[in-house]
């Protein structure tokens, strides 16, 4: 059976068959996964945000293995590129309050940790600002050809990316920031709704997104945010989008790289599962609810972006090592009611783009009349 087709202007930006994106999700978008979109006809991000640039560096290498079709590289862009902070110096601005606040939220949800563990103090990944511009490196030195920012603003290296024939894209929330970002040089904005997993804002997909189209006309959009499916693909190419930048979709795929027994939770959430809350990042995130999160909420200590992604992580590692996922931080979607089983992430592009396919050439027609 010949494959379909369904192209926009973002397929031939990126040389890429379907205008489909899979969101750079930090620990999930791994080589794996990244490859396997980009082999289906996607354009496959690997999450680099907690990497080293010599994890990043083999990740890139594992990725290549994989495919030689085009993939990118997502991390969060810094305010201040001169900042030199480390993960050591972050920890060193965590609170001990905040510390032991982590070990008797761990003791109470039973989660199995070593005596005396000083939770974000040792353990842990996460950002911290003098990450990125070694990550930046590491993509420079193996040519690849997309570098995206689904948190801060990737302005600062357009320049140069441009320089490389590399394509940058952006994330954002509001039209203000996708204003400043096309005026920058960002050659692709996403407009992500309120709806969507991780850091998010407080605009739904729907109004958000043709905003955005209007304001910085002619840079091409990509609509994210409560896509999962090719209704939704249908519905952000309506809404003036060429294309979707999806996260949740994704999540549950064999090649996604969060533990099975997540996956299996995940596809047994509805979409009254998720809450955005500070306390996994220091900003607005949608993750999965957990009881871990309700109690933080209504007694935690509040910490400033990027401190809590370095206590949480050192938390979750206990939780990876005994396989507990009832209170794992597992950012997610509202649509994630609607990921129903674990598929590969060639299942969902070549399933997102067949409902798509139909929906334009028979479905729409079938229940929408025109007259002159």
């Amino acid at each position: 059976m010949s494959r379909k087709v369904l192209r926009t202007r973002l397929c031939d930006l990126l040389d890429i068959e379907y205008p489909i994106i899979l969101a750079g999700m930090g620990g999930a978008a791994n080589a794996e996964l990244a490859a396997a979109v980009s082999e289906a006809g996607g354009l496959g991000i690997i999450g680099a945000v907690n990497l080293s640039p010599d994890e990043l560096d083999a990740e890139i290498t594992r990725c290549k293995r994989l495919t030689s079709k085009p993939f990118g590289v997502d991390t969060i862009a810094p305010t201040n590129m001169v900042d030199t902070a480390t993960i050591e110096e972050l920890r060193n601005y965590i609170p001990d309050e905040a510390v032991d606040y982590v070990s008797r939220l761990a003791n109470d949800l039973k989660i199995p940790v070593p005596e005396g563990t000083r939770f974000g103090k040792e353990g842990g990944t996460g950002w911290a600002a003098g990450m990125t511009p070694k990550q930046i490196e590491v993509v420079y030195d193996h040519k690849i050809p997309v570098f995206a920012a689904a948190l801060g603003s990737p302005a600062f290296m357009a320049p140069e990316a441009h320089s490389r024939g590399m394509k940058v894209i952006g994330l954002v929330g509001n039209t203000r920031q996708a204003r400043a970002e096309a005026e920058a040089g960002v050659d692709i904005i996403v407009a992500q709704g309120h709806e969507a997993g991780g850091h998010t804002g407080y605009v739904a997909t729907m109004p958000l997104v043709p905003m955005v189209v209007d304001a910085v006309d002619p840079t091409p959009v990509v609509a994210a945010g409560g896509i999962a499916d090719g209704r939704g693909l249908v519905a952000a190419l309506a809404l003036g989008a060429c294309g979707v930048w999806c996260g949740t979709a994704f999540l549950c795929t064999v090649e996604a790289g969060i533990l099975p027994e997540a996956k299996e939770r995940l596809v047994k959430a509805t979409e009254k599962d998720t809450r955005v809350t500070r306390v996994f990042t220091g900003k607005t995130c949608r993750l999965l609810s957990t009881e871990l999160i309700e109690k933080w909420e209504k007694e935690g200590p509040v910490l400033p972006f990027p401190l809590p992604i370095v206590l949480c992580t050192s938390l979750q590692d206990y939780m990876t090592e005994a396989r507990m996922v009832d209170n794992y931080f597992i950012p997610t979607g509202q649509v994630c009611g609607a990921v129903k089983e674990i598929k590969t992430a060639r299942q969902v592009v070549e399933e997102m783009v067949e409902q798509a396919v139909r929906i334009l050439e028979e479905g729409l027609f079938s229940r929408v009349k025109l007259s002159e």
